[in-house]
């Protein structure tokens, strides 16, 4: 049983890293929305094996349905997509390496360095417990988040208003 557990886990990291990996590589942006939609829902996956049910949830929903669901209507309903003429050409490829190689220094020396023997005796549904710390220890802050997200959105509103041009 810990093996085939293992093996699926396994399959849906090979998942997410892959999609991923045409998400950022391919040329043509409507493979590249597919992709996003597989690793999206290998991350709710690995989300699942860390029993974080709440996020898988949520990743679910949020992401692969709503977000995910914007993207590809607005790739297919914008038609002058492929008459763009982008550069592809960078000069500065070479100023990528330094953050890049610092980045994975970084994570590998966390990834060697940690302690990943991690026992869990009973995995319970997360959904309750967060409940109650955001309606207790973290309300102020819940709060406060909420009204950011709500000036966000009433100023982006703001400023499709003042950018609309009248045809």
């Amino acid at each position: 049983m810990q093996l085939l557990s293992e093996l699926i886990f396994w399959c849906f990291v090979v998942l997410t890293v892959g999609s991923a990996i045409v998400v950022v590589f391919h040329s043509r942006v409507i493979y590249s929305v597919f992709a996003l939609l597989f690793t999206l829902f290998g991350v709710a996956a690995l989300y699942v094996y860390l029993a974080a049910d709440f996020l898988a949830a949520s990743q679910l929903l949020i992401y692969v349905g709503g977000i995910l669901t914007l993207i590809i209507f607005g790739v297919f309903l914008t038609s002058k997509v492929m008459s763009l003429n982008i550069a592809e050409q960078s000069h500065q490829r070479w100023l990528a390496v330094i953050p890049i190689v610092l980045v994975g220094a970084g994570l590998l020396m966390l990834i060697l360095t940690t302690p990943w023997e991690i026992k869990i005796s009973a995995v319970r549904p997360t959904t309750q417990e967060l409940g109650q710390l955001l309606l207790t220890d973290y309300l102020v802050s819940f709060e406060a988040a909420s009204i950011l997200l709500l000036s966000a959105l009433i100023g982006a509103m703001r400023l499709a208003r003042f950018f609309r041009t009248e045809d």
